[in-house]
């Protein structure tokens, strides 16, 4: 059962009102607890984890006015939220200064615009995403737990204790759905896996309602390669229990034709598992070539045979590049020096309050 606090003494307010699970909803589970041991800070959501500080909606027409500085930080994620930070702003007199987060990598609408011009700052999550921006931000990549993600002792025992073939894995996990590049994953290890007959591959994610005929299709060109023995389809699993499943890995292949962010491959870099990824999202300020993985052209199946059939062909390159990941990951993409630059904006903006 969520223990609600009390919003007198909240300094930072999370808004979260999507209900559906989200790369937002996740950012907010994953960073306010992190906060909360530095910050008064609470999520406001119709749906979060009991272990996520957090405060009632109704609370947000009722609280004080008047944060314990002074001001509150509104920390808003998406333009509905920003348009409820300055509804209660203007509306309701609640003493509030605005910062928006902008993972978005196409030209805002006009309405957006309007919004984010009205926000008192803004946080950009790459710096691809930065450039569409008509103002200026400050660029925060996104960082993970280094601990849940963390390299395994014993990669053999992993995939036997999951069921999965002992020879060298590859992986894709994410939605499957054409934005997600899941057919061009599948189309370039139908032809690696036929050349290897050791190596299998893994699907891991879910297809919605929309995109279950999209899943039908993949999986019935891999049984007509004859590969549905070392191509998988597993369910997908718990976000608690998908560390294992990396962990299980020896390649991850990121194929998206179109990604805000994608924490995909820090999850698996972080696991010790090199990586291949397209040049979308903010993969290119992720992935080292030549020395975390590759980077290729999105839709490019000739040019992902390449790039995993070189990791996958030397096994000292890729126990290199899968120990220069990890060091990677920990070095620059810990969760806690993201949570670090974000509470010196709060800082910054409730002092200037």
């Amino acid at each position: 059962m969520t223990s609600y606090l009390d919003p007198a003494q909240i300094d930072v307010i999370a808004p979260n009102f999507k209900r559906r699970l989200s790369g937002v909803t996740a950012t907010v589970v994953r960073l306010v607890p992190l906060q909360a041991q530095e910050i008064a800070i609470a999520a406001v959501a119709p749906a979060l984890p009991t272990h996520v500080p957090q405060i009632r909606r109704s609370d947000l027409l009722t609280m004080p006015a008047k944060g314990p500085s002074g001001h509150r930080v509104w920390h808003a994620r998406r333009n509905s939220e920003m348009l409820a930070g300055l509804v209660l702003k203007h509306l309701f007199r609640k003493r509030l200064k605005l910062l928006f987060t902008s993972a978005s990598q196409r030209q805002h609408t006009g309405y957006s615009k309007w919004l984010i011009r009205q926000m008192d700052a803004v946080i950009s999550t790459s710096q691809k995403t930065a450039g569409y921006l008509d103002r200026p931000s400050t660029v925060i990549l996104h960082g993970i737990d280094t601990e849940s993600f963390s390299p395994p002792v014993d990669r053999a025992a992993v995939k036997a204790s999951l069921g999965l073939p002992p020879g060298p894995l590859v992986g894709c996990f994410g939605r499957i759905r054409a934005q997600k590049g899941t057919d061009v994953f599948v189309d370039a290890m139908i032809e690696v896996l036929r050349d290897r007959p050791d190596a299998a591959a893994i699907v891991m994610g879910r297809a919605t309602e929309k995109h279950l005929g999209f899943e039908r299709d993949l999986k019935a060109k891999v049984a007509a390669a004859g590969l549905a023995d070392r191509l998988l389809f597993p369910p997908e699993v718990p976000v608690h229990d998908v560390a294992k499943w990396y962990q299980a890995l020896d390649l991850f292949i990121a194929p998206q034709r179109w990604e805000g962010f994608g924490l995909t491959p820090l999850e698996a870099m972080a696991c010790a598992v090199p990586v291949v990824a397209t040049t979308v999202g903010a993969f290119e300020e992720l992935v080292v070539p030549g020395e975390t993985g590759a980077l290729i052209p999105p839709g490019d199946v000739p040019a992902m045979i390449e790039a995993a059939a070189q990791l996958l062909d030397c096994p000292e390159d890729r126990a290199r590049q899968a120990a220069a990941a990890r060091a990677h990951v920990v070095q620059n993409f810990r969760i806690e020096g993201e949570a670090q630059k974000i509470i010196a904006i709060y800082r910054d903006l409730l002092g200037a309050a």
